[in-house]
């Protein structure tokens, strides 16, 4: 498994021949609607190339949903398999095609290839809002998309990840570092990514306080070997 950081929320998972992208935001559609978030990020255009085989994007809000991106993915002579909960699916649907475009709502499951993926709860300021569970190669990541604290997310994410991502902004009904590292020392994982920060705001993802945190570099593979049970001092 090669796992990719491609800011604000977007990861990059290539497994067993699947290129799997999730929340992709490569563009700078949000600072065109609002000065204010203009990105501070660089765009790497070698990841508009990417011709992924799935497309998942948690939520219908512009950073994790951008047309401006998603239409070098789900081109009119695609096959992907594109997932979005509620609003989402219908705004992805609007790209047609030959794409398959899966309502992916929470609790419900989806197989390709040799990756399993579940949509799991999530609370956020879009009631359709989901996190993703992935499986593959006997392994469990858990990116819980935008989220705040709320205890019944646990009811969804039981067992060991080997990794998990998690937004820790504090604004947009996001967790902020505080709360997100007391969401991180209840799950049962190898490590944790800190999310949704730098690309709008000045914010530090090396201030989470996660012991077992990853602090991720922008279209990097983020080094996860030899991180099982690992804490950071």
């Amino acid at each position: 498994m090669k796992i990719t950081y491609l800011g604000q929320a977007g990861v990059l998972f290539e497994t067993n021949g699947l290129r799997i992208v999730v929340d992709p935001y490569l563009s700078d559609s949000c600072g065109a609607q609002n000065p204010a978030q203009h990105r501070r990020q660089r765009i790497n255009e070698a990841y508009l190339n990417l011709s992924p085989q799935v497309v998942i994007c948690t939520h219908c809000h512009l950073d994790h949903l951008d047309p401006e991106t998603l239409r070098h993915y789900l081109t009119p002579e695609g096959n992907v398999t594109a997932m979005a909960p509620g609003e989402g699916w219908r705004k992805l649907r609007e790209f047609g095609g030959k794409n398959n475009y899966v309502l992916f709502n929470r609790h419900v499951e989806w197989t390709q290839g040799q990756a399993h993926f579940r949509a799991v709860k999530a609370v956020h300021s879009d009631p359709d809002a989901v996190g993703v569970i992935l499986e593959a190669e006997g392994g469990r990541w858990y990116l819980s998309g935008d989220t705040l604290y709320s205890e019944e997310i646990f009811q969804d994410v039981q067992g060991h990840f080997d990794g998990v991502f998690l937004p820790v902004n504090g604004v947009g009904n996001n967790m902020n570092m505080t709360d997100a590292a007391r969401f991180a020392a209840k799950l049962d994982a190898d490590w944790v990514v800190p999310m949704h920060v730098g690309m709008f705001d000045a914010l530090d993802a090396a201030e989470f306080s996660a012991p077992n945190r990853i602090v991720p570099r922008i279209y990097e593979e983020i080094p996860v070997a030899g991180r099982a049970g690992r804490k950071e001092t």
